[in-house]
């Protein structure tokens, strides 16, 4: 489990357009919003990252920077670059399925064709969004064992004005026993 205030794990992708991403190296003035999703196969998430592509420059202005990533090939993440048309958004791929469990991401399994007619990976990561702080520290984290029910992006967005406005602190850190 990831704790707020904490080092998240190291996390370098390649990407399809805007070189290499390393997060330990992507300095923003906020945070880096990191969005793992499940990948080509997933229509759920076509929709996701087309909000979150929509709403890419509302999180820029707030110095936040995005990438959207998943452990599909370089060839299957394109494919879903080609329906997003956001060139903005950098995504990343090829996630060894190691480094998503680190990050504590569910891990599934193939069941075959999908209901928009492609295969599945025979394994993948499930989604999971997380807000990370210049200084490599979790901020904000959310996983998912399925598609559904995901953050919504202009939520997130939202939150974080309050959060900048009011300097709110990372919450969920308290590790000590009861």
């Amino acid at each position: 489990m990831l704790i707020p205030r904490q080092p998240v794990p190291a996390l370098s992708v390649p990407t399809l357009a805007h070189g290499d991403f390393t997060l330990a190296a992507d300095a923003p003035q906020n945070f880096t919003l990191v969005v793992f999703y499940r990948g080509l196969h997933c229509p759920i998430c076509l929709r996701y990252l087309l909000e979150l592509s929509r709403l890419l420059p509302e999180f820029e202005q707030r110095g936040v920077k995005v990438v959207a990533v998943s452990s599909d090939t370089a060839e299957r993440a394109q494919a879903m670059a080609d329906k997003l048309r956001a060139p903005g958004l950098r995504v990343g791929h090829s996630l060894p399925l190691a480094v998503a469990r680190a990050w504590g991401l569910y891990i599934s399994a193939s069941r075959g064709m999908t209901s928009i007619g492609l295969e599945e990976p025979a394994l993948f990561s499930e989604p999971g969004v997380f807000l990370v702080r210049p200084d490599g520290t979790l901020y904000y984290g959310a996983v998912q064992t399925m598609p559904f029910a995901r953050p919504h992006f202009d939520e997130l967005r939202d939150a974080l004005d309050f959060a900048l406005a009011k300097n709110y602190p990372a919450r969920g850190e308290y590790t000590a026993a009861f």
